[in-house]
C-alpha cells in the first residue's frame, strides 16, 4: 500500500501528542533550497522556511558538506566534558557578528527557549534581580520561564494554569493598532508605578520585529530610548533575535538597524541552516556572572551544528547573502504593496528585509479567517504559506534567501491568485 499524506496523517494522529500542531496536512521526502517534494511526489515552492530556520535553503551543499566532514570525526562528546574546536569558533564569530562594541562572550545551546532562559538567568545573577518586563505579542518560547515571557495565551499557554511571577507586560509600538512609542514606553513606566520598582527589574527583553506576533518592527527611535531606560535603571536590554537574525533582515542582526546594542543578544533558527543550534552573546563581564556548571546542557553547541553554523556564516559572505535579504525584501514588499489596489482586505505591508508580512482586516477588524482560507488555498496550487499575529490575521513570508528571483515571482503569483480566489474583489 502505498504511502500518502492522508495515511502518514491518520498514524500521526494515534501516534503523536496533539498538542504538537502541524499546519499543513503534508509530509516531506526531500527538499532542495526553496523547493520541497512531498511523500507522493507533489512539489510545493517554500515560502516558510521551517519558520525562519532555512535562510541558506534546504540542503545548502556548503552546510550538507561540512556536517557530513564533522560525521567523519565525531558526532558528540558534550563540550562540558571534552571540549571541540568548532565551539569555539562559532563563539568567536557571534562574538564578531553581534551588534557593540564591547568586550563580548557567548554560550550555546539547542533551542530558542533555552537561548531565552539562559538570557534571563544571566541577567539576574548579574543584576541580582529577579523582575522581567517582556512585551504583548511577544513570542519568546514554549518551555516554562520563556512561556511566561510570550505574550500569548491560545495556544501556547492555554490550559497549563499561570505562569511564574515576577514577569511584567508592557505594550509593543504598533501604529496600525494606535500604539505609538510613546505609549509603549508610558506602559513600561506604568509598570515602575503600579507594579515593580526599577530596581527589581533585571531585565526588558523583546524582539526588535515580533516574529510570531505579526512583523511589527520596533523603530530605532524607541530602541534608543529603551536602551536610555537600561542604562538609567541598570537593567539588561536582551534583544530576541532568534527569528530577526542570521540574516533574515539585512543585516546579520536587526538590532545593528536600531542604532543601539543590546546587553545580550539571543540567537537561534537559521545560525545553523536546519541543525538545532541555539546561544545567547552578551558583555562579558555580564556573560561571566555566572560561574562554571551554571550555563550549558548535554547537547548544547553540537559539533555538527556547530560545523553547520560555521558553513552558514561562510555562505552569508560568499554569497552576499545579506545583499540578498534586502533585495528580497524590496521584491516581496513591492508586489504585495501592488496587490494592496486590488485587496483593500490587506492593511498593512511591512517588515525590515526579507522578514515580510501583510496583515489582513475586515471592516477595521482582525480576519483571521480570511488567512486560514489562504493558507489551505496556496498549499493547493503548490505554495506552502504561514500565518501569525495574536489575532492569526497575518500572512508572513519567510522564504529561504537563497531562492532564485523566478521562483519568488512564481510564488507571489500564485499568493496573488488565492487572494482573488478568496477576497474576490
Amino acid at each position: 500500500m502505498a504511502t500518502t499524506n492522508d495515511s502518514l496523517m491518520a498514524r500521526r494522529q494515534a501516534a503523536v501528542a496533539c498538542g504538537v500542531g502541524q499546519i499543513h496536512p503534508i509530509f516531506t521526502a526531500r527538499a532542495e533550497n526553496a523547493t520541497v517534494w512531498d511523500v507522493e511526489g507533489r512539489e510545493y515552492i517554500d515560502f516558510a522556511g521551517g519558520i525562519a530556520v532555512l535562510n541558506t535553503g534546504h540542503l545548502h551543499p556548503k552546510v550538507k558538506a561540512a556536517v557530513a566532514a564533522q560525521l567523519d570525526n565525531f558526532s558528540h562528546t558534550c563540550f562540558m566534558v571534552l571540549g571541540y574546536e568548532s565551539y569555539v569558533q562559532v563563539c568567536e564569530k557571534l562574538n564578531q557578528l553581534v551588534p557593540g562594541e564591547f568586550a563580548k562572550k557567548s554560550a550555546l545551546f539547542n533551542s530558542g527557549s533555552e537561548a531565552v532562559e539562559n538570557a534571563v538567568k544571566v541577567a539576574r545573577a548579574y543584576t541580582k534581580r529577579a523582575g522581567v518586563i517582556a512585551f504583548t505579542s511577544g513570542y519568546h518560547g514554549r518551555t516554562m520561564a520563556a512561556l511566561a515571557l510570550t505574550g500569548k495565551v491560545a495556544p501556547y499557554s492555554k490550559g497549563m494554569g499561570l505562569m511564574q511571577a515576577n514577569v511584567f507586560r508592557a505594550q509593543y509600538p504598533c501604529a496600525l493598532h494606535g500604539v505609538s512609542d510613546d505609549d509603549a514606553m508610558a506602559s513600561i513606566e506604568r509598570i515602575f508605578k503600579n507594579d515593580a520598582e526599577p530596581s527589581d527589574i533585571a531585565a526588558i527583553i523583546l524582539e526588535p520585529v515580533q516574529g510570531e506576533g505579526g512583523f511589527y518592527v520596533a523603530s530605532p527611535g524607541f530602541m534608543q530610548r529603551l536602551r536610555a531606560l537600561c542604562d538609567r535603571e541598570g537593567i539588561m536590554l536582551i534583544a530576541d533575535e532568534v527569528q530577526t537574525g542570521a540574516g533574515r533582515t539585512g543585516t546579520f542582526f536587526a538590532m545593528e538597524q536600531m542604532g543601539v546594542a543590546a546587553d545580550i543578544t539571543c540567537f537561534a533558527k537559521s545560525i545553523a541552516g536546519g541543525f538545532p543550534l541555539s546561544g545567547i552573546t552578551g558583555r562579558a563581564r555580564v556573560m561571566d556572572a555566572i560561574g562554571p556548571g551554571g550555563l550549558g546542557g548535554t547537547y548544547g553547541g553540537s559539533p555538527l551544528a556547530c560545523a553547520a553554523a560555521l558553513a552558514v556564516i561562510e555562505v552569508f559572505e560568499e554569497e552576499q547573502l545579506l545583499a540578498r535579504a534586502k533585495t528580497l525584501g524590496l521584491r516581496l514588499k513591492t508586489a504585495l504593496t501592488k496587490l494592496q489596489d486590488s485587496f483593500p482586505q490587506l492593511a498593512e505591508v511591512r517588515g525590515l528585509g526579507a522578514m515580510v508580512a501583510v496583515e489582513l482586516l475586515a471592516d477595521g477588524k482582525p480576519a483571521p479567517q480570511y488567512c486560514a482560507e489562504i493558507l489551505a488555498e496556496a498549499r493547493a496550487r503548490g505554495l506552502i504559506l504561514l500565518s501569525c499575529g495574536t489575532y492569526g490575521n497575518v500572512l508572513r513570508i519567510l522564504v529561504p534567501l537563497t531562492a532564485p528571483d523566478e521562483q519568488v515571482d512564481r510564488g507571489l503569483a500564485i499568493l496573488g491568485d488565492c487572494l482573488g480566489a478568496v477576497l474576490k474583489p
